[in-house]
Parts: structure tokens; sequence; C-alpha cells
């Protein structure tokens, strides 16, 4: 397993990070701390959760996992969802932050949290109130880096002057929805995130199980891909040109003599900004196939194929900036 530094920090976290949204839901117990004990064997170092996955539960297994390794781990989890049925029970507010990380630390069994990230903006809260809060943990040695997720780049941005400008401590890190079928992230973000060294941790790199290969053109009878609602809902996945670039990675995967999920993983692991994906699995064969994607290079002419097959249309403003580009 490689490391890299998260942003603009001297943190290393392992080049894949372990997603702990299905622990105690479609993943046992048992399969989980199983799970979370063979990826720090195999030089992982970097667990990601939320207080709102399974209700807490998600949080609560991690937290056994990792006693008696505590040190060894970078631990991230999320405030700002729903966790209680009063009005001050979801937000970035200063007393959910308060509330929501004293909670996150009882379930996790660890009295610090070594990234604790805004899950998505909320426009009720100001940015101000929020980055005080946060700095203010970090200065009690309750969170050590912070990070936000699901922002746009305007909103990224603010939060990053105004933390310069009050001398808070800064993101480090945003955590957006980032794949071969999602790549909405390529307009602002990931520009903005190489200016300003911001860690790029990425959710969904399998595209919620489409690109491992298990779907076809008809609607699926099983898997996540059945919802009806969210980013991996069916409706959302099951068009041409995501199709054509699910046949691209499987004739690679072919070509190479690895699974779709290994080369859509390596494809993102050579992507210039990303740190860390962040993968899930349901099951331990799922956790083994996903960690195949390191220890090996997707080759350059390969890599290009895949980012040829799934790039965004040419969009102004870039197209026009292009155009006018100094050639220095």
């Amino acid at each position: 397993m490689e490391y890299r530094l998260l942003g603009r920090s001297g943190l290393a976290v392992s080049k894949l990070c372990l997603g702990t949204m299905t622990f105690g839901n479609t993943t046992s117990e048992q399969d989980s701390v199983e799970m979370i004990h063979r990826f720090l064997e195999k030089g992982g170092n970097f667990l990601d959760t939320a207080d709102v996955y399974v209700s807490g539960r998600s949080e609560e297994i991690v937290g056994k996992a990792i006693q008696g390794c505590r040190s060894e781990v970078v631990l991230a989890t999320k405030v700002r969802m729903q966790t209680a049925d009063h009005p001050n029970g979801a937000g970035i507010s200063r007393k959910h932050i308060m509330d929501g990380v004293e909670a996150s630390l009882k379930r996790l069994k660890t009295d610090y949290i070594d990234l604790y990230q805004v899950h998505v903006w909320d426009h009720a809260t100001p940015i101000e109130e929020t980055l005080r809060a946060l700095d203010d943990l970090v200065t009690a040695g309750k969170v050590r880096y912070i990070g936000c997720s699901n922002f746009f780049a305007w909103q990224l941005m603010k939060s990053l002057a105004i933390s310069d400008m009050n001398r808070y401590v800064r993101f480090i890190s945003i955590q957006p929805q980032y794949s071969l079928v999602s790549r909405e992230m390529d307009r602002e973000m990931m520009s903005l995130c190489r200016e300003e060294n911001i860690g790029i941790i990425p959710w969904a790199p399998l595209g919620g199980g489409f690109l491992t290969g298990r779907y076809n053109r008809e609607e699926p009878t099983a898997g996540r891909l059945t919802s009806k609602v969210g980013e991996s809902s069916w409706a959302l996945r099951n068009s041409g040109r995501n199709f054509a670039i699910l046949d691209e990675v499987l004739r690679i995967a072919g070509e190479l003599e690895k699974s779709p999920a290994q080369i859509s993983l390596a494809w993102l692991l050579n992507r210039q900004g990303i740190t860390s994906p962040i993968f899930g699995a349901s099951t331990l064969g799922q956790f083994e196939d996903n960690m195949g994607a390191v220890g090996w290079t997707l080759p350059r002419e390969l890599y290009d194929r895949l980012d040829e097959a799934s790039k965004l249309p040419s969009e102004y403003p870039n197209r026009f900036i292009e155009k006018f580009a100094r050639p220095f």
C-alpha cells in the first residue's frame, strides 16, 4: 500500500480509503470488523464513516474494530444530517456541531477525530459560525483536521477565504461524488482543489456498483441500483452514455485480466488531484476485489481510453478560455 499526503497537511493516508456506510446494515458486524482488520493488515489506514450511517451503528462498529490500534488509523467522520427529532437536530450550527462531535466520540470510543467533515452545505447557518466552531474543536484537541463534502466550488472557496481572513483552521479535503460515470467535478471543483491543494477523496468511485459490471441494459432485479432515489438509482445510471463507458471498462478489464472494479478504481488512482477513493464493500469478497486495485499501474494508453470515453462534453467557459489560452 502506498500513502499520500492529504491536501496541504502532513497527514499521510493510504491510497484507498475504506468506506463504512453499509456496516451494521447490509454488512454484518462480524464481517465489518473483519474487513477493517484485513484493511489494516494490508497497509490501509484511512477509514471513513458518518454519524448518520445506519443511525450511528457504523460509528459504533468502527470504534469497536480499532480498539488497540487507534493511533495507526486516520479516522474520518461527518456532521450535518438529521440525528435528532428537534429543530437543532440537523445542520452545521455551533450547537449541532458541538452536540454531534460528542455523540460521535462516544460511539467511536475515542477522544479525538482525525478528519471531521461537513457532510453538505447548510443554507440556514452562516459559514462563519460553522468554521469558528470547527476551529474551536481543533484548538480543544477533539478534532485534528477538518474537511467538507458535497460542496459547490464557490462554497469551498468562500470557506477557505473566510478561514484565511479569520485565521481559522482550513478545510484540507473535500469528499465529492466522482467516478467514470460522475465527472461533474471536472467543471470547476477539480481545478480549484489543485490550485488550493485540497485533497479529493471521492465517494461512489464505482458509481454505486454500476462500474462493477453486475448490471446490464435491462433493469436489474437485485442490488442497490434498483433504488428509486439517490445518486446511484437506476434512473440516473441507466443511460446510453454510462453503458458506453462501462463497455470500455469491460474491454480493458478483459485485456488486463482484472475486474471491472479494479480498472475503475485504478483510473481514479492515476488521476491528478485524487488522494484516496472511498470504496465500500458489502461482502468480504467485494472487499478483496476492490483491494486488488493497488499494487499495479494502469498503462497510460488504457487510462487515456477511459478518460476519452467518460469526459464531459466541451462546455463554456472552458471552451472559450482554451481558445485564447497563452502558448506558454
